[in-house]
């Protein structure tokens, strides 16, 4: 009998072959990573489980560990040798058997043996730990201004940690503990999220989007902290509830669950291809209340929305953001971003608030959230929409409940994620009403 295809040592010179062609796709190509290695596994159907999460993990390692790894290497190496780099530096290999490996020259690598004696030799602290943490420089710089040196190091560093493999049962087709056992059932553990009621943590190395009970849409894959938001909406039956930006629908299928798929739920986007697949992920759910509508991304959007113009129980304004927060998830965006998007950011969210709020009923509430850490695109855009939209901040106690909110740190109506505080990707969530 064959042993089973896990218990097999990777085939190296396979893996190796997906990581440097996801990497030149994203190098080259501009692709995203997600998508460049979703393309080349699908595409290498006879690869192993344990070559598929062997490719991914040097995938995202390799982007992650990109800054250091160059500085360490004396500049913008070849990819093969930046991967070599990383072999020797996270994937257990010496430098003897990275060259053998991938047929690079030694030189290069020699000077790895003393990468951590040189890091420490950095005298400029926000240097240091940029090189620490592989951050561009002014990434660091801006955590350090509004957290201080101290925690900004811990959440650079907390960044580079691989997030966990978050699941939120679906509550129109069992609760938590229902899947839970389900899982245990097809053989795979399951732990409670520590704040989300509805978030499962799984094991990270499995492919969830294959077991049986996703299948079945028992549940959707969703960091705990865009739980909380979808959490903080208080979404109710019977309610007008509109996702401004609802992409692919991860919150807004939570939101009709807190539904129970009663009342109308409109998922805006002017993406129509992520609302279509918001509309296929609706159906294995069993969510039948979602109106999917694409809209213009531009001021002509208002014009589209006038029948839902003062109506709305709820808006939902997840918005377009710099994805700071989700950098554990997506580290290639790290070397994509440039010190001016923060900014430039904020003005499409105030854009957007303005659009939106004109949606919301008199004692009606706007949850705003972004996917972003620090001022510019959070605090700030939230004094705005104080100040501007007549918009006031209402007590997020009222739907997260007052244990979860005190444990969150909630202040003033707004929450504050970070990975190293909560565990959860870094968001940051703003709930206001409407009072006039």
């Amino acid at each position: 009998m064959k042993k089973p295809h896990r218990l097999r040592p990777p085939r190296e010179d396979l893996v190796d072959a997906v990581v440097l062609e996801v990497h030149g796709l994203v190098h080259d190509q501009g692709w995203l990573a997600d998508r460049a290695l979703e393309r080349a596994l699908r595409r290498e159907r006879g690869l192993w489980a344990n070559e598929r999460r062997a490719a991914a993990e040097a995938v995202y390692g390799l982007l992650r560990a990109q800054g250091q790894l160059d500085w360490l290497l004396g500049g913008a190496p070849d990819l093969v040798t930046r991967y070599a780099a990383w072999l020797v530096r996270s994937g257990g290999a010496s430098p003897a058997e990275a060259t053998r490996r991938l047929g690079v020259a030694a030189g290069p690598l020699a000077g790895l043996e003393r990468a951590e004696a040189r890091l420490a030799a950095v005298a400029d602290p926000i240097e240091r730990l940029s090189l620490e943490a592989s951050l561009p420089r002014w990434i660091v710089e801006r955590f350090v201004a509004e957290l201080g040196e101290g925690e900004a190091r811990v959440l650079a560093l907390a960044l580079n940690s691989r997030a966990p493999l978050t699941v939120r049962s679906n509550l129109l087709r069992g609760d938590r503990e229902a899947l839970r056992v389900r899982l245990a059932a097809e053989g795979v553990g399951a732990e409670p999220t520590r704040h989300s009621p509805w978030g499962l943590v799984l094991d990270g190395r499995l492919n969830a989007f294959s077991l049986p009970a996703f299948r079945e849409g028992l549940f959707e894959i969703q960091d705990e902290g865009s739980q909380l938001i979808a959490l903080a909406c208080g979404a109710r039956s019977g309610q007008i509830v509109v996702d401004a930006c609802a992409g692919a629908g991860g919150k807004a299928l939570a939101l009709a669950a807190e539904m129970h798929n009663r009342g109308t739920l409109h998922a805006l986007d002017s993406d129509a291809d992520r609302l279509g697949e918001a509309r296929r992920r609706a159906r294995r759910a069993g969510v039948d209340n979602l109106r999917i509508r694409p809209i213009a991304a531009g001021p002509e959007a208002s014009a589209q929305l006038q029948d839902l113009a003062g109506r709305a129980d709820l808006v939902l304004v997840d918005a377009p953001c710099s994805g700071l927060g989700a950098l554990r998830r997506k580290p290639d965006a790290r070397w994509r971003l440039t010190p001016e998007d923060p900014a430039r950011f904020a003005g499409i969210q105030r854009e957007l608030l303005a659009r939106f709020a004109a949606l919301v009923r008199p004692g009606g509430r706007l949850v705003y959230a972004t996917c972003a850490i620090g001022r510019t695109e959070n605090a700030e855009v939230a004094d705005f929409a104080e100040r501007e939209l007549g918009l006031v901040p209402a007590p997020v106690a009222q739907t997260l409940g007052e244990e979860r909110a005190r444990a969150l740190g909630a202040a003033g109506g707004r929450v504050e994620l970070l990975p190293h505080r909560q565990g959860t990707d870094g968001f940051f969530f703003a709930v206001f009403e409407r009072r006039k």
